[in-house]
């Protein structure tokens, strides 16, 4: 009888379901919220939120801030910061079309250095940050003010690629079959993506597989739990942080590379206000500026949900700049105000939303 009831007891053990992780119902939310959103669009203006094209330009458009948002959740769910990434961008699409057109460069070459200017911008942060314990916000602000004024250094005038090799890799395009929109004279479109689409969303997949299968990871949300708790128990601290500035930097000169290949041009006002953005991203995506919580994949929806209340505003007969900052500015308030009230209901022990052992992400984060 003694061992029937143990039996009993652990197959209802391995039955229940445990509460959701505040990194998995933030995400949730922002993931609902978004396809809600699109889905009323669709039904509401139809005209281009029908055309699968619309969708797929999202992350035409906006690969190269997904990669940033990326590097920013790692830094953010340390609980740091890192407000450079839209400078860095801008750097490397200025420095790479220099060196491909008056240097007669090559695609690999330039590659090359957007990564290195994107390492060495990440170096310097990190050991600033992690080691010498400079605050996050100014270090960073610093990095973004002279990435930002090496522009011009390098280049006064704005500069477009001529190069032939870069140029056809910029025309690049990949179809997708089966998807697409039926033109005016009644021919089928398929939709396409650039090449940019292809290494944004790997990065976010490789980035979701450090966060939750790699110790890394797990020191990741320990140190923005509590650092001084992660550091009696053996986590070192200094070492993780340094890392995520490093990711950080290597992401943002990838994503300089990536919206060269969108524009093809370099310019100081390229990837204005993007460091903006992808704070933004992550935060509606779930991300808290505390630290400890977040994932990748809620950046995702969270920027898809950023550009696609653009896309609504501008669909709304509101085209003026300043509607579209307006928009952005309610959107960001509200999710900061749901997550605290979420949060905050969540520890008194009255909110608790279960989810099935194969949809949870990351739950050993916050619970």
């Amino acid at each position: 009888m003694e061992k029937n009831n143990g039996l009993l007891a652990g197959i209802s053990k391995k039955k229940r379901r445990e509460p959701i992780s505040n990194t998995n119902l933030l995400m949730t939310i922002t993931v609902c919220t978004f396809f809600g959103m699109y889905l009323i669009a669709m039904i509401v203006w139809r005209g281009g939120f029908l055309n699968p094209q619309q969708f797929l330009d999202l992350f035409n458009n906006n690969a190269y801030l997904l990669i940033i948002a990326c590097g920013l959740t790692m830094v953010m769910i340390s609980g740091g910061i890192d407000i450079s990434g839209g400078g860095i961008t801008a750097l490397v699409t200025m420095v790479c079309v220099v060196y491909l057109d008056d240097h007669g460069g090559t695609v690999l070459g330039s590659l090359l250095i957007a990564i290195g200017i994107g390492l060495a911008f990440g170096l310097v942060h990190a050991v600033l940050v992690s080691y010498l314990e400079i605050q996050p916000f100014i270090v960073t602000l610093a990095g973004m003010f002279f990435a930002r004024g090496m522009i011009t250094i390098v280049s006064i005038a704005p500069r477009t690629a001529a190069n032939e090799e870069f140029l056809r890799l910029k025309q690049a395009r990949i179809t997708l079959p089966g998807i697409g929109y039926y033109g005016k004279t009644g021919n089928f479109i398929p939709a396409q993506i650039e090449p940019g689409v292809i290494a944004a969303i790997s990065i976010v997949v490789i980035i979701a597989v450090i966060l939750k299968w790699t110790r890394f990871g797990r020191n990741l949300y320990a140190v923005g739990g509590n650092s001084h708790s992660a550091l009696t128990l053996g986590i070192n601290v200094r070492r993780t942080k340094f890392i995520a500035y490093v990711l950080a930097g290597l992401l943002s000169g990838i994503s300089g590379y990536v919206y060269l290949l969108h524009t093809g041009a370099g310019d100081a006002a390229n990837a204005a206000q993007a460091e903006m953005q992808a704070i933004a991203s992550n935060i509606i995506g779930g991300t808290l500026l505390t630290g400890g919580v977040g994932n990748v994949i809620g950046t995702l929806f969270g920027m898809l949900s950023l550009k696609t209340i653009t896309n609504i505003v501008i669909a709304s007969g509101l085209t003026k700049p300043y509607y579209q900052s307006i928009t952005t500015g309610l959107m960001l308030c509200f999710f900061i105000l749901l997550q605290s009230v979420i949060l905050a209901i969540r520890e008194k022990g009255s909110f608790r939303l279960l989810l099935p052992e194969w949809m949870r992400f990351g739950r050993r984060n916050n619970e």
